[in-house]
């Protein structure tokens, strides 16, 4: 049985100890981070930098308390994420979400360099084979990964197992394409977008989200460029009539983001990394997208945890205790106090990327909560 440290978004006292940057610190205490860091020894802190548009993320100022209380160990940490649309605009994109050095107080950095192609490929299991993880994550002896948990579009559910499996394996690899990449865990075999003309109202909307700028329409004809294609499905998400599709498989999907999340795991020794789920601003999609809509469920707290299946399990638990918040898409949707809101948003059987990280030897699900009042 692991344990994992809760820290309620309630707060109960008009003092900074009760608030929730205040309980951060006391959860990070808790843990003693003596146990985990060295001096001078570096360490990545993972996180997502959102979208232009989407600014749902683990705010600045959480990201701030985490390297505050890294640097007291002596460690050096710096924050990353891997890239997502072109380096330079997504560095820009976490300046413009808060995210730089003057507010979280260290260097922000890319983990597989401007042109997200700086990686290395590790064997990942039966399914995927070989994975391109990220050179600075491959390399850097210790890590925090600080996750934002919502809902996404194909996960279902996105905590720290897909923050890993997604944000630290790059979406291409230098020779074998998205195949090594991240695209390989959203499709299957080849994976290629198929494009219904009749139901097309040429919007332009798969046009103008690719990140990669793979799309186009000449003479009216949808047409995209399959070698440079990361597979990420922004494309057919944002399609108002369902004219664009990407193949894909839940079952096949999920069992690739528990072996992605272990490959990367396993760049590091044991007690090396720390996981924080940040149950706050629980929107329904995944921060890549260029939008945020309100959250659906109510902020919970904040979980840390060493073990990586016990913070999901809890985290999912707490999550399917919530009540759906009014004027979202939870009531919009009609979900039922009670239901698993996560799960009647999507349809994704969200539960089997933790299963199958247990399954895999990753941690457990049995977990012990020990909340800081």
């Amino acid at each position: 049985m692991s344990l994992v440290y809760f820290a309620s978004s309630r707060v109960a006292k008009w003092k900074y100890d009760d608030s929730m940057p205040g309980k951060l610190e006391r959860l990070l205490d808790e843990i003693n981070l003596n146990n985990y860091f060295q001096k001078n020894e570096w360490v990545a802190i993972k996180t997502h930098f959102g979208s232009d548009g989407a600014h749902r993320i683990v705010r600045p100022v959480f990201l701030k308390k985490v390297v505050d209380k890294i640097k007291k160990v002596g460690a050096k940490p710096f924050i990353t994420d891997t890239v997502r649309i072109k380096g330079l605009d997504y560095l820009e994109v976490a300046n413009q979400n808060g995210i730089n050095h003057l507010s979280v107080g260290a260097p922000v950095v890319l983990a597989d360099g401007l042109y997200g192609n700086d990686n290395i490929l590790v064997k990942a299991g039966d399914i995927l084979g070989e994975i391109a993880i990220a050179t600075l994550i491959y390399d850097v002896p210790a890590m925090v990964v600080c996750s934002h948990v919502k809902g996404h579009i194909n996960a279902g559910y996105g905590g720290a197992i897909k923050n890993l499996a997604m944000g630290a394996v790059s979406g291409s690899h230098r020779h074998c394409g998205w195949k090594c990449g991240r695209g390989a865990m959203h499709t299957i075999g080849e994976g290629k977008l198929i494009w219904d003309q009749e139901k097309c109202t040429l919007c332009l909307q798969c046009k103008e989200i690719c990140p990669l700028d793979c799309i186009d329409f000449k003479n009216n004809v949808f047409t995209y460029d399959d070698e440079r294609c990361w597979r990420c499905g922004r494309c057919s998400r944002v399609c108002p009539e369902g004219g664009l599709t990407l193949p894909a498989d839940d079952d096949y999907f999920m069992r690739s983001l528990a072996e992605a999340a272990s490959a990367v795991i396993k760049t590091f020794k044991e007690k090396k990394i720390l996981y924080l789920n940040f149950l706050t601003e629980i929107q329904p999609e995944c921060d890549c997208m260029p939008a945020a809509d309100v959250p659906v469920i109510q902020d919970i707290g904040i979980l840390l945890s060493d073990d990586i299946v016990a913070i999901e399990q809890a985290s999912i638990d707490l999550l399917r205790k919530q009540i759906p918040l009014p004027s979202s898409l939870a009531s919009e949707e009609k979900i039922n106090p009670g239901e698993d809101i996560l799960y009647s948003l999507h349809k994704r059987p969200y539960h089997i990327q933790i299963e199958e990280a247990e399954r895999i030897g990753l941690g457990t699900r049995k977990y012990k909560l020990r909340e800081i009042k």
